[in-house]
């Protein structure tokens, strides 16, 4: 629906919980309008939606003091942190208090000699980099936004390394989690392996805040690669460009990053951020191992955009280059929010194999061609993962109706050649409905018995990955 600015005062929380709450937390906590709305909005298309309160909380302590009231007086908690997500994951849907994590932004530890790092929640991702920069080591998952750990881990974030990194899914260790009833408890470990009892770390990553509120991550640190070089190659049309990609992939070459952005795409940061690309497709390359490899797979990977018609292949390997080209790929979100003033975008997020890549770009570039919507393809297209940005007035419900039904067509499509419908936003309350065709009934009632025994009163985050 229509976004809009109209602000609709929450329901008052209980007195005692107010008094409660008061005692604990003292000047943070809060009803303050302008920190309500603060929490009230993420980077989706939904209206603004106040909670009923915001608590600051600043240790796994305060947070199960939180959590045990609520429990009591049976009123949501929505985890709030970098507020970055695309799919409506932090908004108060059902009323309830924001609980804003920012103040546990601690590095707790950094383990070299066993490759890990142990965070709280709100550590950003360049926070943690920056913590690692003099230890020869770095943590490669990169959402483009400067997403929180915590966050990411909440809605299994990865991005334009996943292809060579993978996702948070295969980068976190061990948690620590704050359950419905106020009980901590202590997932994985921190060695990289375990065949000890359900996999309770897997079960967290990705449940959104619906299962419990983590407190604290160990995830993995990988040596800073010897070599890096950046390379862009244009193409005339888009399939060529996947084309490519496939080939290079089904080769086995380990490719760091590659990522592809359209036409348009291209138009938007050329104008954002000062840029002076071909407005075609284009991809956008990364190799990172010993001098020796990164010359040979780049040399591959030119030989077979080649092959492919691509055309003016260009590289770079200085630093302050490599980093200003893929800002602007990180920028391509708001760049996109330029084409058109006053715009906000739907964004989708589907992936499917590799194999089944070409197929699903071509059938969605016709969609979007016979469309009336300016929106723009771009993508983690290395693990098949691709976004299609589509860029729409708030205030028209035209433009949100043709857009949501381009959505699901790119969904639909992406769930019958064997993906699924996110590669990497998450559910929240935007993909709900596409659930049960993915996993089937039987797999979602499965879902809802976890959310169930887990948290029986509703009170993490509710209406977010399954229906309250």
């Amino acid at each position: 629906m229509p976004t809009t600015d109209v602000i609709q005062l929450p329901p008052q929380l209980p007195d005692a919980l107010i008094l409660e709450l008061q005692a604990i937390f003292r000047e943070r906590f809060t009803t303050a309008m302008a920190i309500l709305e603060h929490h009230g909005r993420d980077e989706s298309t939904y209206p603004l939606t106040l909670p009923q309160a915001v608590v600051f909380a600043n240790s796994t302590d305060e947070v199960v003091s939180l959590v045990k009231l609520c429990n009591q007086f049976e009123v949501p908690i929505i985890p709030f942190a970098a507020g970055t997500s695309l799919e409506g994951h932090v908004l108060a849907i059902h009323g309830g208090i924001s609980l804003d994590l920012n103040q546990m932004n601690q590095v707790i530890a950094i383990q070299t000699e066993d490759l890990t790092a142990t965070v709280q929640p709100a550590v950003r991702r360049k926070q943690l980099n920056v913590e690692l920069k003099d230890t020869g080591y770095f943590f490669p998952i990169d959402p483009g936004a400067d997403a929180s750990i915590g966050g990411m881990t909440a809605t299994r974030a990865s991005g334009t390394n996943a292809v060579r990194y993978g996702s948070m899914r295969e980068n976190v260790l061990a948690l620590t989690v704050v359950l419905a009833n106020g009980e901590v408890i202590k997932t994985g470990t921190q060695a990289k392996k375990s065949s000890a009892g359900y996999d309770l770390t897997r079960l967290f990553v990705g449940s959104e805040g619906t299962l419990g509120i983590i407190t604290e991550i160990t995830v993995k640190i990988y040596p800073i690669p010897q070599e890096v070089a950046a390379g862009i190659c244009c193409f005339s049309n888009i399939t060529d460009a996947v084309q490519t990609v496939i080939e290079i992939i089904q080769s086995g070459i380990p490719i760091a990053r590659v990522e592809l952005l359209d036409e348009l795409a291209i138009q938007a940061i050329n104008q954002y951020s000062k840029l002076s690309l071909q407005e075609k497709p284009t991809l956008f390359f990364e190799f990172a191992d010993s001098t020796s490899s990164v010359k040979e797979q780049a040399e591959f990977a030119q030989e077979v955009a080649k092959n492919h018609g691509g055309q003016d292949f260009e590289w770079a390997t200085h630093q302050e280059d490599r980093s200003r080209l893929w800002q602007a790929r990180h920028d391509a979100y708001f760049a996109c929010l330029q084409i058109k003033p006053g715009a906000r975008i739907i964004t989708t997020d589907v992936c499917v194999p590799i194999s089944k890549l070409a197929q699903c770009i071509e059938e969605t570039r016709k969609d979007l061609d016979a469309s009336y919507l300016p929106a723009t393809i771009l993508g983690h297209v290395g693990d098949g993962n691709y976004h299609v940005l589509l860029v729409l007035d708030p205030l028209n419900q035209q433009d949100f109706t043709e857009a949501e039904q381009l959505n699901s067509a790119i969904v639909h499509r992406a769930l019958k050649l064997g993906g699924t419908c996110t590669g990497e936003h998450g559910v929240g309350m935007h993909k709900i409905d596409f659930l049960i065709e993915e996993h089937g009934s039987g797999a979602i009632a499965v879902m809802h018995s976890i959310k169930q025994a887990l948290d029986p009163k509703n009170i993490l985050n509710p209406g977010k990955i399954l229906r309250s």
